[in-house]
């Protein structure tokens, strides 16, 4: 398939542009879903779009005292990431040799950055509620990045490769054991990746009053928000890539449309565990994912060198 130029492949397709309409599409799935388990009716489909443009409308205001720079540039730093991870696995997918050798570790660093960026944005703020929602932050970063590491370590050692097009080339790790056992353990860490219920506790909204981003508003809040729905796209389409055989567009329809059914079952999943599951401590969140989380993906990971 015949690529753009890359700045366009950044700006506008599979990049931001592309990732900022898809993460908001699938921002409405995810209220829409929540409204219907809560027997409600739920927004109309342009209602996220509404939502990021009244913010971009509004005025910007810094706390005073606040490190002026860091505040304004974070929402920034975690776009790039999220838009820049969107182009290197949706060019695995539109063409061939596009990728470079070791992508998976450079899409491993990409999709930490939102998180780093609200760390930095909160404690630039210098608000005691921020800073407490950036600590949180940072304690839910520390745990959930070694096991989601580890899972997909668990595909690495089964294909050999550290190159998504090579992994993608692979049989579907989710049709092991193995990689069965990674998936669970990288759907949870997606979750706390996400900030979702139960591992919301950098927000929680009833303790912290929205937590990191008390102090944001206007247009860097818009791109906070927008990272978030472009997170929430991005992340189910890396685990489809790396566990379920990704989106196959050059291979016809029906694995095309296969894929994408893929990432939707994942995002629905992601909604219905927000909606039913109660929120935990961030204690209990860092023991879950240093404990069990942990050692389920070691399990997988030496299932591999079993065979399984």
């Amino acid at each position: 398939m015949e690529m753009l130029p890359l700045t366009l492949q950044v700006l506008v397709f599979p990049g931001l542009l592309f990732a900022a309409a898809a993460g908001l599409v699938t921002s409405w799935v995810d209220r829409m879903v929540t409204a219907r388990v809560q027997m409600r009716v739920g927004p109309p489909f342009l209602q996220p779009f509404y939502d990021v443009v009244k913010l971009m409308i509004k005025e910007t205001c810094v706390p005073a005292g606040g490190a002026r720079a860091l505040f304004l540039a974070a929402p920034l730093a975690g776009l790039a990431g999220a838009a820049l991870a969107s182009t290197i696995i949706w060019r695995a997918f539109l063409a061939r040799g596009s990728g470079f050798s070791g992508d998976v570790i450079v899409l491993l660093y990409l999709l930490t950055l939102p998180a780093l960026a609200v760390i930095l944005g909160s404690f630039a703020s210098r608000n005691p509620l921020a800073s407490l929602g950036g600590s949180r932050e940072m304690k839910l970063l520390l745990a959930y990045e070694l096991p989601f590491v580890l899972a997909v370590l668990a595909v690495v050692a089964r294909t050999g490769a550290l190159r998504l097009e090579e992994i993608l080339a692979a049989p579907a790790a989710a049709t092991r054991p193995s990689g069965i056992i990674a998936l669970v353990v990288a759907v949870l860490c997606m979750q706390a990746k996400l900030t979702l219920v139960p591992f919301d506790a950098p927000e929680a909204e009833t303790e912290l009053s929205g937590g990191a981003y008390i102090e944001y508003s206007g247009p860097p809040l818009a791109v906070f928000k927008l990272t978030r729905a472009m997170m929430l796209f991005t992340m189910p389409v890396f685990l489809v890539a790396v566990f379920g055989g990704g989106i196959r567009l050059g291979d016809g329809v029906l694995p095309a449309v296969a894929g994408v059914l893929k990432v939707v079952g994942l995002v629905v999943a992601t909604i219905l565990i927000r909606n039913t599951a109660p929120r935990v401590r961030i204690d209990q969140a860092v023991r879950f994912f240093w404990g069990p989380a942990t050692l389920a993906a070691l399990v997988a990971t030496g299932l591999v060198f079993v065979g399984l």
